[in-house]
């Protein structure tokens, strides 16, 4: 499901579960995994990317709705676990969205150090309202952190989905990149970093990130709760099993 490769002392962790990179529970904790295990391993910065044309299109929502209770609140823990080690990760992470992005697809993204968009007619944003699921705080606050209050309302509250031009312009992504070097281009600024004084540049880093990290304080305790909770509310269930029933039509 991730495919590691290395560009000297830069992994890229490529998401590889077709069609669609759809985040299931196995997937999250890999690539937490993944994540976690990098810098003990003398990976000094990661890059994040999908297949060509797909980044990722989000939670599982099919498999999802498969699960018992109990299962199903491992999910949300695991999404939780994978964000919380994206933003305390102590190398850089380069997101390289490389096609369709959407919901969790833009959600792992944020938690990144830098966002590179592949030019393109692909799908982008965060349509959790769309298919009935209230954005979790701790993800409204991270996208609140990159592209602004009034933005963040446009487009969390609409479950917008915009082209990788608008994202450019609002801040969802960082970079506009000819598709077929959005990776390489996260690689580029990966060793950008790396070419500074490591001390200095981890320091400042840290500092940078310490409001991201403290997104996290509490939430396991108390949003994750509230979240799963959502989840079974009977009008988010019937939207997201109508939603299940369309993807089988196509």
């Amino acid at each position: 499901m991730i495919t590691a490769i290395d560009h000297g002392q830069i992994r890229e962790l490529r998401l590889d579960r077709p069609p669609a990179n759809a985040l299931s529970p196995e997937l999250m904790s890999a690539l937490e995994q993944a994540v976690a295990a990098a810098p003990g391993e003398g990976v000094r910065a990661l890059v994040l990317s999908g297949r060509p044309g797909m980044y990722s299109a989000g939670l599982d929502v099919p498999l999802l709705l498969t699960l018992e209770p109990p299962a199903l609140a491992d999910a949300w823990r695991n999404l939780y676990t994978l964000m919380r080690a994206l933003a305390v990760s102590t190398v850089p992470i380069a997101a390289a969205i490389t096609g369709h992005a959407t919901a969790g697809g833009v959600v792992l993204p944020l938690f990144c150090d830098r966002r590179f968009v592949a030019e393109g007619s692909w799908k982008i944003g965060l349509n959790e309202v769309q298919v009935g699921l209230p954005l979790p705080p701790v993800i409204h606050a991270a996208l609140v952190r990159q592209v602004g209050p009034r933005e963040a309302d446009r487009l969390a509250v609409g479950g917008l989905l915009i082209q990788p031009a608008e994202a450019a312009v609002v801040g969802l992504a960082d970079e506009l990149v000819p598709a077929g070097r959005v990776v390489e281009r996260a690689v580029e600024w990966c060793r950008s970093l790396l070419a500074l004084p490591p001390v200095a540049m981890t320091a400042t880093r840290r500092q940078g990130r310490a409001d991201l990290v403290r997104l996290f304080d509490g939430v396991f305790e108390g949003e994750l709760d509230q979240v799963v909770a959502n989840w079974w509310h009977p009008e988010t269930q019937s939207v997201l099993r109508a939603l299940v029933e369309r993807l089988k039509k196509k």
